[in-house]
């Protein structure tokens, strides 16, 4: 099995994104990646799941050493994502996988999402890593010239991976408490402070906030601080792992409780602006999130496509029955729009990247968007497939547990979804992001009244009291990426139908503008097609023409 190959939409999509020249340079990785992830990743992430990593605090003579053992699937499945695809390094300079450029972020989400179908946990300290390079880079790429070489290295000996201590117990949401405290001596600042849910705790390379005295109070206090595992003469840092978190899902990686004991750090960028380096490197982390929620649902569909056809009850195959396509069919197109989405971003990422200021303006709220929405689908999507498969998907032999479990980490890592909804409310009040979305993607015919409509429910929105603005804003949100989502639909189909003929994607939009318009509806000629919904494969432009005729 290649998961590529088995995958409907996403060569084709990546035919209209990528140029000819990426899209040719992609191929042979999405045919090893999709292979991999389909073999030899998949069972290297069963055990690691079923193995996951513990706390050696002390040497064997007493010593503190405060370091984490992973089984040896970790570690194999870290090579594969690191070394051999350089899913963490592709984004911060050419050569990675033979790339002239930096890799597009729409080839970097693309093999990503690949990879998650089989690896979710391993994303979290790839996102961390590829994301505290970026933050050094932006804002102080000369002092930390080695870290940024460090964190966007293949090579197994150099290669350094990043984490991103933020959270601390009185303080989760409202980073604004944070009591870890910053003192400046002559050449470097100690931090001293206790951060409670610290995922990869044994990184090389640690950005976290602290309290900067004389600063202020809430965020405007905080500054941003790189702390190293080890100190510059190689000595450890003062950094105590207290324990390991017991986590319900992503279980191949660490994620534990970190006192810092006048560890060593040094400031990154301006002090004064700490938490807005931190708020950048949350958002790109946030498109990661939403990323691997769109890998979860495909591997969940794929799997009760092929149990659907495989199951036979009552003498017929569960995949030819008329309710159980009608639970598939928003399972289906829920996760091809879902790629639609993120790749979306991605490339208006990249253009955010080189300077392009409305693609800026756009990607700020297309990832909260896209975190809000697919990451509560995610939930619903294993679910469904955990039921489909009956008693054996509730048994951990098989992957659904697995993709459950990890699927309800994406709605709370990075933000819940109330936060992310607050945060769509945000751009909403300060750069009218409602209308930068309709003026985006109001003009195809197909969806210009639905946009238009959404324009003015936001308007309204914003004119009521604040507390009915936030009861509502989290509707709002799921509305507003629908209609992008649908919108992106239309765009494929415009581009199949031109350059292939191909009716697929056409029916995919109109089945998603029928549910949207009326979620009891049943599309007759998505059912009439459904292998071809579930599986890929051409389906006539003559009989969508017919069908909406009648």
């Amino acid at each position: 099995m290649n998961y590529a190959d088995r995958d409907p939409v996403l060569r084709p999509l990546l035919d209209r994104v990528l140029s000819a020249e990426d899209r040719a340079r992609i191929e042979p990785h999405l045919i090893e990646l999709g292979e991999l992830s389909a073999g030899e990743l998949d069972r290297q992430a069963a055990l690691a799941d079923a193995n996951p990593p513990h706390l050696v605090p002390y040497a064997p003579d007493g010593t503190r050493i405060d370091e984490v053992a992973f089984h040896p699937a970790h570690d194999r499945a870290a090579a594969i994502a690191y070394e051999r695809f350089g899913l963490a390094a592709m984004s911060h300079g050419p050569g990675v996988l033979g790339w002239p450029t930096k890799v597009p972020h729409t080839v970097k989400y693309a093999l990503s999402y690949l990879y998650v179908q089989s690896e979710f946990g391993m994303a979290c300290p790839l996102s961390m890593t590829d994301s505290a390079a970026r933050i050094l880079r932006l804002f102080d790429p000369e002092r930390y010239a080695a870290e940024i070489a460090a964190l966007s290295s293949t090579d197994p000996e150099l290669r350094a991976t990043g984490a991103m201590f933020m959270t601390e117990k009185q303080g989760g949401t409202d980073v604004g408490l944070t009591e870890t405290v910053a003192t400046e001596h002559h050449d470097h600042w100690t931090l001293s402070g206790k951060k409670w849910f610290a995922s990869n705790p044994s990184a090389d390379v640690i950005l976290t906030l602290a309290r900067v005295p004389g600063q202020g109070e809430g965020t405007r206090g905080l500054g941003m601080f790189l702390v190293p595992r080890l100190r510059p003469d190689g000595t450890r840092n003062a950094i105590r792992i207290d324990r390991l978190k017991d986590k319900l899902g992503s279980r191949s990686i660490a994620s534990g409780e970190v006192t810092l004991d006048e560890a060593y750090a040094t400031p990154v960028g301006q002090l004064t602006n700490g938490f807005r380096q931190m708020a950048e490197m949350l958002n790109v982390s946030r498109l990661s999130n939403a990323m691997r929620a769109t890998a979860l649902m495909r591997r969940a569909v794929r799997e009760s496509v092929d149990h659907t056809r495989e199951r036979h009850v009552f003498g017929k195959p569960l995949f030819d029955q008329p309710l159980m396509r009608a639970t598939l069919l928003p399972m289906i197109l829920d996760t091809e729009a879902a790629l639609h989405l993120v790749l979306e971003a991605a490339a208006r990422l990249t253009a955010a990247d080189e300077g392009d200021a409305g693609a800026r303006a756009l990607v700020r709220v297309l990832t909260p968007l896209a975190k809000h929405t697919l990451c509560k689908r995610a939930r619903t999507v294993t679910g469904e497939a955990m039921e489909i498969r009956g008693g054996n998907g509730y048994i951990e032999d098989w992957v659904n547990p697995r993709l459950v479990r990890d699927a309800h980490l994406g709605s709370i890592w990075e933000g819940s979804s109330n936060v992310i909804a607050l945060d769509v409310l945000r751009c909403m009040r300060r750069q009218n992001a409602h209308h930068t979305l309709a003026d985006t993607y109001g003009d195809r015919p197909q969806t210009e009244d639905r946009w238009t409509r959404l324009r003015k429910t936001g308007d309204e929105i914003l004119q009521l009291p604040d507390d009915e603005q936030e009861m509502r804003v989290g509707r709002y949100a799921d509305e507003l990426t629908r209609a992008v989502m649908e919108t992106l639909l239309y765009d494929q189909a415009e581009h199949e139908t031109r350059t292939t003929g191909d009716g697929r994607a056409l029916l995919v939009a109109r089945t998603c503008t029928a549910l949207a318009d009326d979620p009891a509806a049943l599309p007759r000629p998505a059912l009439d097609h459904f292998a071809a919904l579930a599986d890929g494969g051409p389906v006539p432009l003559s009989a969508l023409q017919e069908a909406h005729r009648a």
